[in-house]
């Protein structure tokens, strides 16, 4: 069986689709859809450019602590 990804909630997006019984209701799943992917997204960028501000902030100290006279 194959592993579900740690965000996604594989029973209540199957539960929804069962209940999506109307083109209103199939379209409504399709933006929430769509909004939790970007919502993801965007949470990952996040931790990915604060993960490189530390990296960064590091190399600047050890680069300073390296200096002559520091």
């Amino acid at each position: 069986m194959r592993k579900q990804d740690s965000g996604f909630d594989y029973h209540r997006y199957h539960r929804l689709l069962r209940e999506a019984d109307s083109e209103d209701k199939r379209l409504a799943l399709i933006e929430l859809l769509i909004e939790e992917k970007a919502r993801d997204q965007l949470a990952a960028q996040r931790a990915s450019d604060r993960a490189a501000m530390t990296a960064h902030t590091i190399a600047r100290v050890l680069r300073n602590g390296r200096s002559p006279g520091g």
